[in-house]
């Protein structure tokens, strides 16, 4: 018996995510990995999760029990606090606690995208975000923030497809799978082009507490905020998370966005999981009150010398031709191959013969394109490693250039 024929037609539009099916291909031990942006474990803050989860369970039974769709009030009032440290005055009501940031993006999908609307994302961008948004039937037109097309473009031409655009998306720190910052200038033109068209602007600010060098921006929030003289008045939709900074496995993300999102979002998670897991938030807030702020040096100076380590790895090791991001922050740095060489070869010969793998960069463009382009994440693998690990990729690249 078959029960496809009866899938509604978004059915169609989900695909596995290329990254979580290769990860399963890498337990192999000799194989180097740089393909999951995966924190380091050595670093998860483990006795302090011990001593939160036995308090959690020990000292109150509502750990156990249903709690509110919006979340655990004490976490919420944090995240307000530190929201407002970042520049965007929040109170706990303009805070909605999340399973992971991707349930976000998905909410966020499901309430702003009827099919044939177009959500704006750049090129590359978030593979999660494009799972996320297909799945609704989604459109996507390529946000370039330094080109010459306006709101009016963007506007014309999701008319033209039949619906209208809904939301421009993007990582503004440290993008995955990029790496790259968007500056003060681009955050700004962005807002006013949102405005223009009278459409939502999520900002995914997954990265945003991994900066290692370099002037931090203000959150596309706050500067927004800093414009319009409240939260209330702003279209920016604020997507964080813990899985970066404290741990994934708890799956904490959270929104931060003008009280009438809330609400909806609300009833979108009142529809779907009830709320999210009630031990877990009680957790995360417990050990974000204690040491957050003590924590984030540690992540900091560990993956600096990491993206340190790769970056001078890959000055020593790649062929001419090959170019790469330089991030101040985040945990990526994504690759430009020469002309002709495409990354799901060199992945396929390089996993084989020299034991190390990436994601090919293909996955991360909505039109498929970026054939020529691979992400190589430097969070997990302490600097000796990274350093064999690029040495046997610029192996692997000469091999096939030198077959073209």
């Amino acid at each position: 018996m078959s029960l496809k024929e009866n899938f509604a037609r978004r059915a169609e539009r989900m695909k596995a995510s290329e990254i979580r099916e290769l990860l399963k291909l890498l337990d192999q031990p000799d194989i180097i990995s740089f393909a999951g942006g995966i924190p380091d474990p050595a670093l998860f803050p483990t006795d302090a999760f011990a001593a939160a989860m036995s308090n959690a369970v020990s000292g109150d039974a509502g750990a156990l029990q249903y709690s509110s769709s919006e979340g655990y009030a004490p976490l919420r009032e944090w995240l307000a606090q530190h929201m407002t440290e970042l520049g965007v005055p929040a109170d706990a009501d303009n805070i909605f606690i999340t399973s992971g940031s991707q349930q976000a993006l998905d909410y966020l999908g499901k309430l702003y995208l009827s099919a044939q609307d177009t959500a704006l994302v750049t090129w590359p961008t978030y593979l999660g975000a494009l799972g996320a948004f297909n799945a609704y039937e989604a459109r996507f037109d390529q946000l370039n923030l330094t080109g010459n097309r306006g709101a009016d473009d963007y506007a014309a031409g999701a008319e033209a497809a039949g619906g209208a655009v809904k939301f421009a998306y993007l990582s503004a720190d440290f993008s995955n799978p990029t790496g790259e910052t968007v500056d003060r200038a681009g955050r700004l033109k962005l807002i006013e082009e949102c405005d223009q068209m009278d459409c939502a602007l999520i900002e995914d600010g997954a990265y945003q507490a991994l900066r290692y060098d370099g002037e931090a921006v203000p959150p596309i929030q706050a500067l927004e905020v800093a414009q319009k003289g409240s939260l209330e008045e702003c279209r920016t939709i604020y997507c964080g998370s813990f899985s970066k900074t404290l741990s994934p496995g708890l799956r904490v993300g959270w929104v931060c966005a003008r009280r009438d999102v809330i609400q909806k979002l609300v009833l979108i998670k009142q529809a779907g999981d009830l709320h999210s897991a009630t031990l877990n938030q009680m957790a995360v807030y417990q050990v974000a009150e204690s040491l957050f702020e003590r924590h984030i040096p540690k992540l900091q100076k560990t993956y600096a010398a990491r993206r340190d380590a790769m970056l001078a790895a890959l000055a020593r090791n790649m062929p001419e031709g090959v170019e790469w991001t330089r991030p101040e922050g985040g945990m990526f740095v994504w690759l430009t191959l020469p002309k002709g060489l495409d990354g799901n070869d060199l992945l396929a010969h390089a996993v084989d013969a020299h034991r190390v793998a990436f994601v090919p960069g293909g996955a991360f463009f909505a039109d498929g394109s970026g054939s020529n382009t691979i992400r190589l994440s430097f969070s997990l693998p302490p600097e000796d490693v990274i350093n064999e690990g690029v040495a046997r990729l610029g192996a692997a690249m000469r091999d096939c250039i030198g077959r073209s």
